[in-house]
């Protein structure tokens, strides 16, 4: 299929709008991530100093938030649409934003966990961009419309890019400001060039309470949310964290490389490049996941990119590596986990095609709380353990116990829904 073949079908300005919102929301949910070092400085000059783990719940709070949130504006998908349910999102992320720029010189840790909270409805777009996006369009469509929109996770790239260049010029706060005018230009653009999929489309219709409830007592369900808690989790967990891990493992290496080869004397900075590098990865390459997927099918695209994840973490995990090459491993675990997301998608709508608005919620919200497991986690084992082994043999176990977990589910699903669905499970 090529890409000039998705402006015959469906509606094209919204697939772009999806994307566009999804992007730069996901720039404003993963904000404090590319700023976790500047604002511990902030607070460590007025005489609060953040814990490992105080650290690790600052930004494990607004995947928290984005991960329940998605399950609620899921909801609200199906009963007032997805532009209606992007607006008003859209709307708390942007107040947010200028609040936390003007109180931002005497903020407080607890009030800082309030700001994520705000930013969580940022993360919950993913429950909104998907679903408006693929209701536009065909079950053979469904993995490379759904890896487009998806792929606006490109937006923790460009926050690790700039934010940290952003920081050190006008400081920190300044972020926040930036980040709310661009919030709302795009929120213009969005109410413009946004639809709604009409009903004799590949609209769902609005569902009632028990039928989510109905849902969530189909093991199948269960199964999509392991999955998607181990390859959303594992991006948004390591985006989020990537920072930290970097600053806390090779600051002398990043801080020689600057100097000598970037000219760049500040390592926060080039701390933010090299994350942007690997975050790049997962971003640019969902969409590929995708469309792998619609070609040999999404179970098989599973056992090829988990098994690599696993043998990247444990790498991480039992080898001290160099710097080059912990940034290399680094990006083939996000481009894999990236390619994972991706190939989950494609499953989704041939198991879920008519619930495809609270399934959107109730999955990212799983692969938000994967996310906030894992960050926590890191966190953990940083303050524990002075490193990361802990942390990424977990992650590798949890991944181990997701493949084990497609091998039980792949013939069933191959010969009943799968088998009716048109597309390759």
């Amino acid at each position: 299929m090529k890409f000039a073949d998705l402006k015959k079908e469906g509606h094209w300005p919204t697939l772009f709008s999806a994307f566009l919102y999804f992007d730069f929301s996901f720039m404003m949910w993963t904000m404090l991530g590319p700023l976790a070092t500047e604002i511990g400085e902030s607070l460590s000059s007025r005489g609060f100093t953040m814990s490992d783990d105080q650290q690790a719940t600052l930004l494990a709070i607004p995947v928290l938030a984005g991960a329940i949130l998605r399950l609620v504006l899921g909801i609200f998908v199906d009963k007032i649409g997805p532009k209606k349910t992007a607006v008003a999102a859209q709307i708390i992320v942007i107040a947010t934003l200028f609040l936390a720029y003007m109180s931002a010189e005497s903020i407080t840790y607890n009030q800082l966990l309030v700001v994520a909270l705000g930013l969580g409805f940022a993360g919950a777009s993913f429950a909104v961009a998907l679903p408006q996006a693929g209701q536009w369009y065909p079950p053979r469509l469904q993995g490379t419309v759904l890896g487009i929109a998806g792929a606006g996770n490109i937006g923790v790239v460009i926050d690790f890019l700039f934010a940290p260049k952003i920081a050190e010029l006008w400081g920190w706060p300044s972020v926040f400001l930036v980040g709310g005018v661009l919030s709302l230009i795009v929120l213009i653009a969005y109410m413009f060039m946004a639809k709604d999929a009409p009903a004799n489309v590949y609209k769902p219709n609005p569902k009632k309470l028990g039928d989510y409830l109905k849902l969530m007592r189909d093991r199948d369900t269960w199964w999509f949310n392991l999955f998607y808690a181990v390859s959303f989790g594992g991006f948004i967990g390591f985006a989020n964290y990537m920072k930290v891990y970097l600053m806390n493992t090779y600051q002398a290496d990043m801080s020689a490389f600057g100097s000598d080869i970037m000219n760049e004397s500040n390592v926060k900075v080039v701390a933010g490049y090299f994350g942007a590098l690997c975050i790049f990865a997962g971003a640019m390459l969902r969409p590929v996941g995708g469309a792998v997927a619609d070609k040999m099918g999404g179970v098989k695209s599973l056992y090829v990119f988990f098994s690599m994840i696993v043998v990247f973490s444990s790498l991480s995990a039992f080898i001290t590596l160099p710097f080059w090459a912990a940034i290399l491993v680094m990006f083939l675990i996000m481009a894999n986990l990236g390619m994972a997301n991706g190939a989950v998608f494609q499953l989704v709508p041939q198991r879920f095609g008519k619930d495809i608005g609270v399934m959107t919620g109730l999955i990212g919200m799983a692969g938000g709380l994967g996310g906030t497991a894992l960050i926590k986690t890191f966190g953990w084992s940083q303050g524990a353990f002075d490193g990361y082994t802990a942390g990424f043999l977990i992650f590798a176990t949890m991944v181990i116990v997701a493949l084990s977990g497609i091998s039980l589910v792949k013939t069933r699903w191959r010969t009943t829904w799968g088998a009716a669905s048109g597309a390759k499970i």
